[in-house]
């Protein structure tokens, strides 16, 4: 009961948190938060239904954790991206994970396919996991945010916003030794740093008692191959930290 007590203060203390985030954009002028009920966002309904879960004795973050998650997230529209989605890209690969990876956003062959990380940047992430004896269903692979943006484009504020508290209930859920960050905008969403990738990667950061280490994305190595020894790099230091192959 103690431990339940804690999660339901952890997770009021993080609704504030939302609120006071959701009020700072707006000051921004960044709009686009759709409202249910009496001004309170999609977000704040699902942190608030994550409370009630947690009294009512719903196991958030056993067996079933990613699937409740899933369920939750349902046919989402929290953002102008589900205009244009063929699919939501939730996520797959090993839900006990020692390691995770979070990417940026779907691509157009993920799009297709609901999966993350198929298309040519997928297939070199597979060739860079496997040289260090991994393979995709060891890991846990997702992105920032679920729905592939507009011919590939960054995402923007609001979509990051909207998706990101599923992305953490994700990784709590899964509870992983280590997060690789693959690209800036991941880097940046997760860490709360406004620094570029090469400032970033190297180097083990913390993630609420998680060590995340960010690298250069795959889709960034296709382009400029001349980093994949820094990637190289980075991706053993996970080997040594977390698996010791």
């Amino acid at each position: 009961m103690a431990s339940q007590n804690n999660l339901i203060q952890d997770l009021t203390e993080l609704l504030s948190d939302l609120r006071e985030y959701l009020s700072y954009q707006k000051e921004l002028g960044i709009e686009g938060f759709p409202t249910t009920g009496e001004g309170i966002s999609d977000a704040e309904m699902f942190t608030i239904s994550t409370i009630n879960d947690s009294a009512s004795g719903v196991d958030k973050f056993g067996e079933v954790g990613l699937q409740t998650i899933r369920t939750k997230l349902g046919d989402c529209k929290r953002c102008k991206l589900h205009f244009g989605r063929k699919n939501i890209v939730f996520g797959m690969g090993n839900e006990n994970a020692r390691l995770v990876f979070v990417g940026e956003a779907p691509g157009r062959d993920e799009d297709i396919k609901g999966e993350p990380f198929i298309g040519k940047a997928g297939q070199l992430f597979t060739r860079i996991i496997k040289a260090i004896n991994l393979n995709r269903k060891d890991v846990y692979i997702t992105n920032i945010i679920k729905c592939r943006p507009p011919g590939n484009r960054d995402p923007e504020p609001d979509e990051i916003a909207a998706c990101e508290l599923f992305l953490t209930e994700q990784i709590m859920a899964i509870k992983p030794e280590i997060i690789c960050a693959l690209g800036a905008f991941a880097a940046r969403t997760l860490l709360k740093k406004d620094q570029t990738i090469s400032e970033l990667r190297g180097r083990f950061h913390d993630y609420h008692g998680i060590k995340l280490i960010p690298t250069y994305h795959p889709a960034f190595l296709l382009r400029n191959p001349s980093f994949k020894r820094p990637v190289w790099e980075d991706i053993q230091m996970i080997q040594k930290e977390c698996f010791d192959l």
